[in-house]
């Protein structure tokens, strides 16, 4: 009787340790780190539209989950395929399988920190957009070139790229073209407030043409103190209606950007945006310009300057000129130091 006891008694306890080891492998299934191939994290992304069964395939394909078993059963007891939100997710190195289905179920994805800097065209912002977020290219091609659409934003398919201040702009990547474009004109309404505006009415300018200004101040000089005396003669010649005769338009108007000295035929190019044929500013802007280039046009001095030349030595800075006679001694000086340099 008391062999059958201490006999029961051993079959209890080799079932409590089953039991108790089978348990710790369930949580450690649970809990304990789940990642595949992609061991330090990775960021998984979840198309709009996409089924539970390809957010699966994602996982185990793209090496985010090791044990695919533990992850579905525990996915549907949990009620994943009911709850799936596309974004962008970070997948962090030793995550659990409890863990990576929570933060999918949540819907807390990782925004998209976008940095808009310098752009030159439309097909610059579509492409940038592309490749940062969900958002559909041809639809914000189609969008920025549709004549309502910029519209509603007090543009035209010109101005439109006015819309785009520099800055650094947080998305969800699964934010659509529209979204992401209503969200860039709301910081072009904080950037131009009442100051701006006032600023741009005494210049005798709109904030488009003191942005049109400013994207070739912007494209003329990278020093500081430059800008607003570059921005008076543009100001100057706009208010005498003389040719602005601004070399980056020119750059623009053939759409190579790496020309270094502008000359012949070039200076013929037909394309409105070219100031050495057409009077007045270009349809639009030539590149995005940042603020303190906006801020040295809305802040020009009053000057007699209707002439610069970038000087001799190279530095960036330039040589600023009243009369054509004196501009055409700068000129003279800063072609010889080209010829010198041998550049053409």
């Amino acid at each position: 009787m008391a062999a059958t006891k201490k006999k029961r008694s051993r079959g209890l306890l080799y079932t409590a340790i089953i039991f108790i080891l089978l348990l710790v492998f369930a949580v450690y299934k649970v809990f304990g780190p789940n990642l595949g191939t992609r061991t330090q994290g990775d960021y998984l992304y979840i198309h709009t539209g996409a089924s539970y069964e390809q957010v699966r395939a994602s996982l185990q394909e793209d090496g985010f989950v090791s044990d695919m078993g533990t992850f579905d059963l525990l996915a549907r007891l949990l009620k994943l395929p009911e709850h799936i939100h596309p974004g962008k997710y970070k997948i962090g190195g030793g995550m659990s399988t409890y863990h990576v289905i929570r933060l999918l179920h949540s819907g807390r994805q990782t925004p998209v920190k976008l940095v808009i800097s310098k752009l030159r065209t439309k097909h610059d912002l579509v492409r940038l957009i592309g490749n940062n977020l969900e958002a559909d290219s041809t639809s914000l091609a189609q969008m920025l070139n549709d004549t309502a659409y910029v519209a509603e934003f007090g543009f035209d398919t010109n101005t439109i790229m006015c819309a785009i201040i520099p800055d650094t702009y947080d998305f969800f990547w699964n934010t659509t073209a529209d979204k992401a474009f209503r969200k860039i004109a709301k910081n072009y309404a904080r950037f131009w407030d009442d100051t701006r505006r006032k600023e741009a009415h005494d210049q005798n300018l709109t904030p488009e043409k003191a942005t049109i200004i400013a994207s070739i101040v912007d494209e003329e000089t990278n020093m500081a103190t430059d800008k607003p005396k570059i921005a008076s003669v543009y100001i100057n010649r706009l208010h005498k209606n003389m040719l602005l005769q601004a070399d980056p338009t020119v750059k623009f108007a053939v759409g190579d950007f790496t020309i270094r000295r502008i000359a012949g035929t070039m200076l013929q190019n037909p394309s409105p945006y070219n100031t050495y044929v057409h009077t007045g500013l270009p349809p639009g802007p030539i590149c995005t310009p940042s603020a303190s280039s906006v801020d040295a046009v809305l802040q020009a001095p009053e000057t007699n300057y209707l002439y610069f030349c970038a000087k001799e030595d190279f530095s960036g800075y330039s040589n600023f000129a009243s009369t054509y006679e004196e501009q055409l001694k700068n000129a003279r000086i800063y072609q010889q130091a080209l010829n010198a340099r041998g550049i053409h």
